[in-house]
């Protein structure tokens, strides 16, 4: 078991108990010494997992999450269907932004996270307080995405290319 299988591993067992997990026992577990534990639990919460060490073990409080940003395309009639595949398979859509060659970067917050939020968006859009931001780069815009996990936005990468919304 490599390091980066280890952590894992260790990181697995934390989050997949409902009590707290000794040093000692994932020691044993992953074959080596209390040190090496202690040393990777100092990198996984340095990559912003909240690890929390008591007398009786360590405790991950909430999982890190994960962000990408998806470069997508799709019609005015696709708003709706691409923003529920990502919240329905987990994720958060914090933006949308486009890159426009005269004006440059041009960002909007969403922090859309269910499909009420969805709809409440599209019931703005749809009341003429404006347009989609996508429309000023012919369709083209892009997503940042958060989610739990890497596995859960690789998910929704795989969702939003078989839907042909995602662009390379």
């Amino acid at each position: 078991m490599n390091q980066e299988e280890r952590r894992q591993e260790i990181l697995d067992c934390i989050r997949g108990s409902d009590t707290p997990v000794s040093g000692t026992w994932l020691a044993g577990k992953c074959g080596v010494s209390r040190q090496i534990i202690v040393q990777d639990i100092a990198a996984l919460r340095a990559a912003g997992y909240d690890i929390l060490s008591t007398n009786k073990g360590y405790i991950c409080r909430i999982p890190a999450q994960a962000e990408q940003v998806f470069k997508v395309r799709h019609t005015d009639q696709q708003i709706e269907d691409e923003l529920n595949l990502i919240v329905d398979n987990g994720g958060i859509v914090l933006d949308v932004f486009v890159d426009h060659e005269v004006y440059g970067k041009i960002r909007a917050d969403l922090n859309v996270s269910s499909r009420r939020k969805v709809a409440e968006f599209l019931q703005e859009i749809h009341a003429g307080k404006s347009s989609p931001l996508k429309n000023i780069t012919s369709g083209i815009h892009f997503h940042t995405v958060r989610a739990d996990s890497e596995e859960t936005l690789e998910h929704i990468r795989q969702e939003l290319e078989a839907r042909g919304y995602l662009m390379e």
